[in-house]
């Protein structure tokens, strides 16, 4: 007779409770059903599990045992989560991961003009930065993941579109009266304010960058708090140019050339998974 994942399930809340009763209460069965399967899974695995018929103390094969019974139910526990999340997605739930300007920048309207022809379908979008946004679509977090990258890199993914980085201050801060006076706009710019540090940041080639990294004290990865802090009078940052949308007159996006430096924002989904049909479709429409 094989082992059987119940008999696994049935010792694990056994060594748990410490005690048949308990378990059987649990496991909504009579201790001698309980005893009987464990007696089955013993017989089974030629030694015994406990070390005396109360079941409260294990043997040494008994925890090797519960550690791998734990290791078992937890897999089959997040397959059947997969299958039906995955269900859930084949009647219409998408999930996004995408990089912070992604969700403030592409996303609303990308949804916006789906919903135009598929109203019924359901939405769940999660921020994180790019590395957690592969995790995520890996891991089978998310369906669709979306991520910054600098034009070139070799890292995969399809793009979306490519927008240029700049500084973005305070209109009557230190940075945007040097940018008015200067006959070329550099990223040294930033040394006039302090930098208020995300991602972004590493997609710039320029040697002021890393020591500005070296020194900072505020970093945020989010664009409204990045946008809010920069209101605040709390430093300058780096994000693309399509952040700046509706923001006012009180912040200005500076492009410098030292060098002119763009990103690109790539959609990425699992190579070994299939997307429902709800998800397929906003991946096309990307």
């Amino acid at each position: 007779m094989a082992i059987k994942l119940e008999m696994l399930r049935t010792f694990r809340i056994v060594a748990e409770q410490g005690s048949l009763m308990a378990a059987s209460s649990q496991l909504a069965r009579t201790p001698s059903a309980v005893s009987m399967m464990l007696a089955q899974l013993e017989a089974h695995i030629g030694a015994p599990l406990f070390e005396t018929d109360r079941k409260n103390r294990l043997t040494p094969l008994g925890r090797l045992v519960l550690e791998e019974s734990s290791r078992a139910a937890d897999t089959f526990a997040r397959s059947i989560e997969a299958i039906r999340r995955h269900s859930i997605s084949t009647a219409g739930t998408v999930r996004i991961a995408a990089v912070p300007s992604a969700t403030f920048t592409v996303l609303p309207g990308a949804i916006a003009a789906f919903r135009q022809i598929r109203p019924e379908v359901r939405f769940e979008i999660s921020d994180a930065d790019s590395a957690a946004v592969r995790r995520q679509v890996k891991l089978d977090a998310a369906d669709i993941g979306i991520l910054s990258a600098a034009v070139g890199d070799p890292s995969g993914g399809n793009l979306i579109l490519q927008d240029e980085l700049g500084i973005v201050c305070r209109r009557e801060g230190p940075i945007a009266r040097a940018a008015a006076n200067a006959s070329a706009i550099s990223w040294s710019l930033l040394e006039n304010e302090p930098l208020i540090a995300n991602p972004l940041c590493h997609l710039v080639d320029h040697p002021s960058i890393p020591r500005l990294l070296e020194s900072c004290q505020l970093q945020a990865r989010n664009t409204t708090a990045l946008l809010s802090f920069v209101r605040a009078g709390l430093g300058a940052t780096v994000l693309p140019r399509g952040a700046m949308q509706h923001q006012g007159e009180a912040m200005v996006f500076v492009m410098p050339s030292d060098p002119t430096t763009e990103r690109q924002l790539r959609k990425i989904r699992s190579e070994d998974r299939h997307l429902g049909p709800a998800a397929l479709a906003f991946w096309n429409s990307l």
